[in-house]
This record gives C-alpha cells, sequence and structure tokens, in this order.
C-alpha cells in the first residue's frame, strides 16, 4: 500500500536522515525507531507510516505482522523564497524548502 505527504515544510534533507534509519525494515521497527527519534522529522513521517498501515489494513485486508517498508522516496518540493534586509538595506534571499515524502509496504 502507498501513502503520500505533499508539501511538508520541513527541508529534505532532515527528513532524509530519518527516512534512511527506517527504510527496509519492518513496520514495527519503523514505529519503535520513529517513536524514540529526536530528529523534527520523525513525527511526520511516523503519521504517514500510520496512515500507510490503515490504508493497507481498509484495501486490502493485509496482515500487519508482515509488513516492511519496500519503498521510502524524499523529494524536494517547491522552494518559497522570502527576503530579509541585510547591511545597508540590502536584499538576502531566504529559501524555505518543502519535502514531499512516498511511502509504499509491501508483504514478505
Amino acid at each position: 500500500m502507498k501513502a503520500e505527504l505533499n508539501y511538508i515544510r520541513i527541508a529534505p534533507r532532515k527528513i532524509r536522515l530519518v527516512a534512511d534509519a527506517i527504510r527496509r525494515k519492518k513496520v514495527d521497527e519503523a514505529r519503535i525507531i520513529l517513536k524514540f527519534s529526536a530528529k523534527k522529522g520523525a513525527k511526520p513521517l511516523a503519521k504517514l507510516l500510520e496512515s500507510a498501515v490503515a490504508n493497507s489494513k481498509n484495501s486490502g485486508g493485509k496482515n500487519i505482522e508482515g509488513l516492511s517498508i519496500s519503498r521510502l522516496t524524499v523529494d524536494q518540493g517547491p522552494v518559497f523564497k522570502r527576503f530579509m534586509a541585510r547591511a545597508r538595506g540590502t536584499p538576502a534571499m531566504i529559501r524555505k524548502k518543502t519535502s514531499l515524502v512516498k511511502i509504499e509496504l509491501s508483504e514478505k
């Protein structure tokens, strides 16, 4: 089963740190890793994982114990561009990055 998390306001680089920790793990192991992770991206990834598990239950009625994360991708979304005044009023660009996260579960 699949689930997506679009336009989350965390840089992809920061979410990839957490995503690399749970990639190719069983769902139960991934839940524990995300629960005790201190990274900012752990909470949205945990919600996304629960959404994928719920999708799996509702559509196929698959066994949750046999599910594992088969694919987890983190891509860069659109960038919000803002300006902040620097020395002598010169504008400096601030780039607020967003992420697109996709997860896919499969039975082993």
